[in-house]
């Protein structure tokens, strides 16, 4: 029996080393604005911004990849340093009790807001359909050059941003809570890059998830209709 629990434990420990930390995660930063850290399939994002002072602060993200307990970051985007675009970073992940650290040059501290587990929308998300000006028939994008919008989802938070990783262009950014259920997401507005001013509002869409196919409908933050298909990055 004791050796049979031993093995039981070290299969455990085997399928966790080098998972990656999935979920929402929290830090707060010395100028007083917070900063959350998604990780959803094999891409991460971070934002910093206040919601009290509705001020967006700055906002990184890109793809990555696991080796035990070594994770190499590549950036594809960075809004407030350019120059660390697709440069990568490889940090030492440890998890334990809430708490997710990464270290580089310095050790970065986060505690856990969600985990991704059985929440049907975390992952990572991109455009593949859209009706034009949001009504009648959908169209498949047909993706030209290397811009595009990338939308993040933990159990609880979202992220969005558009970027074009080639250029090392920034074009705007948003994010908060989310809610899905019964055929509605609704989008609570803490922080977004092009106007402060939305910090607050409620976005509500319809919604329905099929055969990994995200169709989402509904009003945008300036009020035009939007009819849109998103599915995983693969």
């Amino acid at each position: 029996m004791k050796n049979l629990l031993l093995l039981i434990l070290c299969i455990a420990s085997a399928v966790a080393y080098g998972q990656p930390p999935k979920g929402a995660w929290k830090s707060q930063e010395p100028t007083g604005s917070t900063s959350m850290l998604i990780v959803a399939d094999n891409y991460l994002s971070i934002a910093s911004f206040s919601v009290g002072n509705k001020y967006f602060e700055r906002a990184e993200g890109g793809a990555f990849t696991m080796d035990g307990d070594k994770m190499t970051y590549t950036p594809e985007f960075n809004s407030a340093d350019t120059a660390k675009i697709g440069i990568p970073i490889v940090f030492t992940i440890t998890k334990k009790d809430g708490i997710l650290t990464m270290k580089y040059e310095e050790a970065m501290v986060w505690m856990k807001v969600d985990e991704a587990a059985n929440a049907p929308m975390a992952g990572a998300w991109h455009i593949t359909e859209r009706a034009n000006g949001g009504e009648g028939e959908l169209v498949k994008i047909h993706q030209q050059g290397t811009r595009k919008t990338l939308k993040l989802l933990s159990g609880t938070r979202f992220h969005w941003f558009a970027i074009d990783p080639a250029v090392k262009g920034f074009y705007a950014t948003g994010g908060g809570t989310y809610t899905a259920a019964n055929g509605k997401y609704t989008e609570k507005i803490e922080f977004f890059s092009k106007d402060n001013n939305r910090v607050g509002t409620s976005l509500n869409f319809g919604w329905k998830l099929e055969n990994g196919r995200w169709d989402h409908s509904g009003k945008s933050s300036d009020g035009k209709p939007i009819h849109e298909i998103w599915e995983k990055i693969q």
